[in-house]
């Protein structure tokens, strides 16, 4: 039975707002101090706070689009999928979502997508966003869908960046998969739109022919599954399931070069026994989206480990797969963290 996680994220943002304190002063573009860099030796929290991540989390997405200019998948669009589980009115929520909004209508129609999966990760955090905050499909998360389908290959693909920065910059599966998320978490009933049945039938083909390299892919297409049917077998989803449970350690967490193996760029080997925030907060996600409950013992150790493991600055330390210098899929394992904790705090709030 295919779970509706975004339903449940609703409760998340009552149980989040009456359980931390909201004392601190909101960030905004005018106030906001940069993070400090992401760092292996930072220091464990001594107790886990919420507050204290969604305050990274506005920071990083602020600070991001200030002196960047841009939005990013590990960045300010992974901060579009996170933040509003906590409170979509927060400023800094409002802020990155305009920013996004202005991406689609005003800079595509001057200069065009800097590249197509630009087009692909814009839709797919609009989208998103929308299910979270109104369930209604906004006039720009449309256009953004729409313009998806006319980069669309012929094979059902879409040109991906090939930077060489797993997860998210690195291969045209990738932005497969996100499309499919795109399009089947959009509200009200796009995804039975004439475009968007043949768009997917596409993406379905593709997939089909290009089979998931690694266990993250696979998670991937799992996930764009709960909304997408013809993607995945029962069978298949079943041993996604079980394949994340099996890469699950002791500790109770996951690592992220442990679900997606890939060569670094000194060549050194990837340590795949250290559990990291982006790792087992994505793996939590996937699983509870997938439809395995919260009070799961497997699950409740991976929220164990990331309540014990947060930072003093209250992002999660995640080692970069390419090479040790800013780690920013910190910034997107912070997001999965938050996604993680609040999805399952949902639920077991919903039914107490």
């Amino acid at each position: 039975m295919i779970l509706h996680i975004e339903r449940l994220l609703v409760w998340g943002t009552m149980f989040c707002v009456l359980s931390t304190s909201m004392a601190a002063e909101p960030v905004t573009l005018e106030n906001l101090v940069a993070p400090e860099a992401n760092q292996k030796d930072e220091p464990v929290a001594e107790s886990f706070s919420m507050e204290k991540a969604i305050h990274f989390l506005d920071s990083a997405a602020l600070d991001w689009q200030k002196q960047r200019g841009c939005m990013t998948c590990h960045t300010n669009f992974a901060f579009m999928y996170a933040r509003p589980t906590v409170d979509a009115d927060a400023p800094a929520h409002k802020t990155v979502r305009a920013f996004a909004e202005d991406l689609v209508n005003t800079r595509w129609k001057e200069s065009g997508p800097r590249w197509p999966a630009e087009v692909v990760a814009a839709a797919a955090a609009l989208a998103y966003n929308d299910s979270i905050t109104t369930n209604k499909l906004h006039e720009t998360t449309r256009t953004a869908l729409d313009r998806m389908w006319t980069i669309q290959r012929e094979d059902g693909g879409f040109d991906w960046l090939k930077c060489r920065w797993p997860p998210m910059e690195n291969d045209d599966h990738y932005g497969a998969t996100l499309a499919a998320l795109a399009v089947g978490v959009a509200p009200e009933g796009y995804l039975q739109t004439e475009q968007a049945q043949k768009g997917i039938e596409g993406i379905r083909k593709y997939l089909k022919a290009n089979p998931a390299p690694t266990l993250h892919h696979e998670s991937m297409v799992l996930w764009a599954s709960a909304y997408v049917d013809g993607l995945l077998t029962d069978d298949e989803r079943k041993g996604i399931v079980n394949k994340l449970f099996t890469a699950q350690h002791e500790d109770g967490g996951w690592s992220i070069a442990g679900i997606y193996p890939w060569e670094r760029a000194d060549k050194t080997p990837q340590d795949t026994e250290t559990s990291d925030g982006y790792g087992t907060g994505f793996s939590i996600f996937i699983l509870r989206t997938a439809g395995v409950p919260a009070d799961d013992a497997r699950l409740a150790k991976g929220i164990v480990w990331l309540k014990s493991n947060q930072r003093t600055s209250g992002r999660w330390f995640t080692r970069s797969l390419f090479k040790d210098s800013k780690h920013f899929i910190s910034h997107c394992g912070t997001a999965f963290a938050v996604m993680a904790i609040q999805s399952c705090e949902a639920e077991l709030t919903a039914g107490k």
